[in-house]
């Protein structure tokens, strides 16, 4: 019999559509982690083909206790596969299994599964509740929080989706040991995000604890996890669908999904993309009068030291501005940034496409 523990929670506030996100190592075999979930007759657990070996036998069970029929999808693992072929497999999973509204679907995985189970929850029969149990740190500081669901376009990244709440995040921090180093180095550049947007203080702790956090050490982790989410807690709290404040949370993302989708879905990690696009969003900031070098050295470093790139791919500044044009925050063919307005605060600027080009230029590979 799983042990109950206690854990941590942060609270997102949203009103009727408010959940609790739970913060421990430990949840998976829980009794306590599952005490709150929806009540429904049947649960369909979305994975990929690289955490269902690991996670979704214990999932499984953890749930059986309170589902009378628990299914599960396994979806084939990457960025590439974010697509409606592959949203097709969830919808084939859930007619399959003749599920109805009395249906939960629980997001086992990265952020990959968490959108595209969101978005199969937010359209299957106009609405079923879902569950997101992140298991990359990526997804439980980001993108397992705040309702953004989506599918890529071969034209742009998460072009395609909805806002549509979970009712509960589920965090285990156990499933972090497995991870790939690759996979922590990017979720610790969406931590790094948090810092100049919102809370130097946390930049400076970030700084001092990051040997710690690429050792995977239990304490600091869970604090960065925390921190984080209660970060981005807040934002969302005041901006549910990103018509003002909560677009500070793409800072970096205008240039990384323009490497994403100019190199092809998946060549580099979405982690790894946002922390190249950050150093050059810095680099603008700069160019901008917005912030001085120091401030952009120190964050290139800490880039750097994260195990992240941050030198850009040689696309060529058209590309990059192509790619720039159907971002979500461009205006009439106006591409805007997040931008450093100083350290702890950002916006969202504007900024002529010459100077844009020539940041590109200068960072950016021969």
């Amino acid at each position: 019999m799983p042990k109950p523990i206690d854990y941590p929670t942060v609270h997102i506030a949203l009103a009727e559509r408010s959940y609790d996100i739970a913060i421990a190592a430990g949840l998976l075999g829980s009794d306590a982690a599952w005490a709150q979930l929806p009540r429904a007759h049947a649960a369909l657990i979305v994975t990929n083909s690289t955490v269902a070996p690991l996670y979704a036998k214990r999932l499984e069970q953890a749930l059986a206790g309170v589902y009378a029929q628990v299914h599960t999808v396994v979806l084939p693992d990457g960025e590439a596969y974010k697509n409606w072929e592959t949203l097709n497999l969830i919808f084939d999973a859930l007619l399959g299994h003749g599920c109805d509204r009395h249906t939960v679907l629980f997001a086992l995985g990265g952020g990959v599964v968490g959108d595209m189970t969101g978005f199969a929850a937010a359209s299957y029969m106009r609405g079923v509740p879902f569950v997101q149990v992140p298991t990359t740190l990526l997804a439980q500081v980001d993108s397992s929080v705040g309702g953004k669901t989506a599918i890529n376009h071969p034209l742009g990244k998460n072009m395609i989706g909805a806002f549509y709440q979970p009712e509960r995040v589920v965090c285990d921090l156990d499933t972090l040991v497995t991870l790939p180093q690759r996979e922590l180095s990017a979720g610790l550049g969406e931590i790094i995000k948090y810092g100049p947007i919102a809370d130097m203080q946390f930049l400076d702790w970030i700084d001092t604890h990051l040997d710690a956090l690429l050792a995977r050490d239990p304490k600091a982790l869970a604090h960065a996890v925390k921190r984080s989410c209660e970060i981005k807690a807040w934002v969302v709290g005041q901006d549910e669908r990103e018509s003002g404040i909560r677009a500070i949370l793409n800072f970096g993302h205008t240039f990384g999904h323009a490497i994403e989708a100019g190199l092809g879905f998946g060549a580099w990690l979405h982690g790894e993309a946002v922390g190249c696009g950050m150093v050059m969003a810095s680099h603008l900031s700069q160019r901008l009068g917005l912030v001085d070098e120091a401030f952009v050295s120190r964050f290139t470093a800490l880039i750097e030291r994260a195990g992240l790139p941050i030198v850009g791919p040689k696309l060529g500044a058209d590309e990059y501005l192509h790619h720039m044009r159907v971002d979500k925050k461009a205006e009439a063919g106006e591409i805007k940034f997040v931008l450093i307005d100083k350290p702890g605060t950002a916006a969202v600027r504007g900024a002529p496409d010459a100077l844009v080009a020539q940041v590109i230029d200068d960072c950016c590979a021969g």
